[in-house]
């Protein structure tokens, strides 16, 4: 007996290959995250161990406290992309889910249509064994009926 094709195999491929897609923009998400969270560190430690030097004139004293004050500046636009990396690695790994909720849904139509493929297969083998059964019950009793008439 032939088998019926799952029709929506070419969609469950396709589930596949999305979901797969998000899975790698998840992590490309969270490891561009995690560099811009341990950046944004690296910067603010080097922020805390800078001092002012001894003995400056108040040239050298202003150019170096600009430079502190950009530094600092720098270092919280480096912890508010951090941030928001986060966030938007949050929203692709939500994608991402969705997207392996979809495939599951789909895979689930797929086992159901290969449960019923199966139960007709075992309905359709019972109807064959029964009409043998059968068949072969009634030929028995049509021989036995004969014998007794000839008898």
């Amino acid at each position: 007996m032939k088998q019926a094709p799952f029709r929506l195999e070419p969609v469950l491929r396709l589930r596949r290959t999305e979901e797969r897609a998000a899975g790698l923009a998840a992590a490309a998400a969270a490891r561009e995250a995690a560099a811009a969270a341990e950046r944004a560190e690296q910067q603010a430690q080097a922020l805390s161990t800078r001092s002012l030097p001894g003995g400056l004139d108040g040239r050298a004293f202003i150019a170096a406290m600009v430079a502190s004050t950009t530094a600092a500046a720098d270092v919280s636009a480096a912890r508010a992309l951090a941030v928001a990396q986060a966030e938007q690695a949050e929203l692709v790994r939500e994608r991402w889910t969705e997207a392996a909720q979809r495939t599951k849904g789909l895979e689930r139509l797929r086992e159901r249509h290969v449960a019923a493929l199966q139960a007709a297969a075992d309905v359709a083998e019972a109807r064959v064994v029964d009409d043998l059964v059968t068949r072969r019950h009634s030929t028995d009793r049509r021989r036995e009926e004969e014998q007794t008439w000839t008898d």
